[in-house]
């Protein structure tokens, strides 16, 4: 039985608690007891909300080995708990090891031909939508994935993947069903419809102006801008620049008012989440790199700490550190809501009530 003393966040209550079962106690049960750390500050694990688990810098991964180092990495970046938007393999695996942080599924991606990173999602034409977004929300965890705008060849640039009165039947569909969607968007044409539709998660959301700011607002969407993929929209720009020239010029403008965009949201009251895309050209365990780029848009660090700890994990459906909770928790030698550094120093990590870091 391990038990823990501390300053434990949100409500900045210096107590004491205790690990039974993997779950936490604010009353000392009867026998003996391990002090892991005594002292501090104690939150939530960090939440990456916008990763692939099963997807990496070379393609799919299918092992159930990879799979497990790759949440490994974002377990020793204090991230125990992960929304994967979106794999192209099997990736339950993960799920059914109590050493690995938990993951909300939102099975695969729901892509039209042509108009997507080839073999990554289920493709299907948009008279097909509808079914297959049923499909998702029956294989995930109460999500499912939508690329919702790519480059369109035909015009040369990026273009909305569905029509709007699709999108609205989709997305009905999925609420119905209980799942919510979350949904890939870069530039600004699709956001309109999606919005509209009542879509729950704007991934990257890099074309959100001021009137789409206050549209989705609100509609109660929520944002993850995942601003560390974003900075590569400029290598993403140059690869397609002599093929592609309109394409690259709204991918650099796209980029250069990205943090922009994002300060704008969140101070629209726009929830804020932090994921970070990882699984395609980045690294999984890169959490504490997407909350500093967060703070460097200009959002507030506590509020940037809160979305990636505890608000993030009510946003996902799970409870915080509270009476009975799951015992998932770090622990900092400093508040991290002031002092940035102390994200990359935890004491202690504890996951299911064992400590793993």
């Amino acid at each position: 039985m391990l038990h823990v003393r501390g300053i434990f966040l949100p409500d900045e209550a210096e107590r004491d608690a205790w690990v039974l079962d993997g779950r936490l106690t604010f009353t000392r049960p009867a026998g003996a007891t391990d002090t892991v750390a005594d002292g501090g500050w104690i939150l939530p694990g960090f939440v990456d909300a916008h990763c692939h688990i099963g997807l990496g810098l070379h393609g799919h991964v299918p092992d159930p080995d990879d799979q497990a180092a790759q949440a490994l990495l974002n377990r020793e970046a204090g991230a125990l708990l992960l929304r994967d938007a979106g794999s192209p393999v099997d990736n339950t695996s993960v799920q059914a090891r109590e050493d690995l942080p938990r993951l909300v599924r939102a099975g695969r991606h729901i892509a039209r031909p042509h108009r997507y990173i080839r073999d990554l999602g289920i493709e299907v034409e948009p008279d097909r939508l509808v079914a297959e977004v049923a499909t998702q929300a029956a294989a995930g965890d109460g999500w499912v994935k939508l690329a919702a705008d790519w480059i369109d060849r035909s015009v040369g640039d990026l273009a909305p993947v569905w029509p709007d009165d699709v999108l609205k039947e989709a997305i009905a569909k999925a609420h119905e069903l209980g799942a919510r969607v979350a949904a890939h968007v870069f530039g600004e044409d699709a956001l309109p419809g999606l919005i509209a539709a009542g879509v729950d998660s704007i991934e990257h959301g890099t074309g959100l102006d001021d009137d789409l700011i206050a549209a989705a607002a609100a509609s109660g969407a929520a944002v993850v801008p995942t601003l560390i993929n974003i900075d590569n929209f400029p290598s993403i720009a140059l690869a397609g620049a002599a093929k592609y020239p309109t394409y690259a010029a709204h991918m650099r403008a796209l980029f250069a008012t990205s943090r922009e965009r994002i300060h704008a949201a969140y101070e629209a009251g726009i929830p804020v989440y932090t994921g970070t895309d990882a699984g395609g050209s980045l690294p999984h365990g890169l959490v504490r790199e997407e909350i500093r780029a967060l703070v460097g848009a200009g959002i507030p660090q506590p509020e940037v700490i809160a979305q990636a700890s505890w608000r993030g994990r009510e946003w996902l459906g799970l409870p915080g550190l509270d009476e009975g909770g799951p015992a998932d928790f770090c622990v900092f030698d400093t508040d991290p809501r002031r002092d940035l550094a102390a994200i990359y120093q935890p004491r202690r990590i504890v996951l299911r009530g064992a400590v793993v870091g």
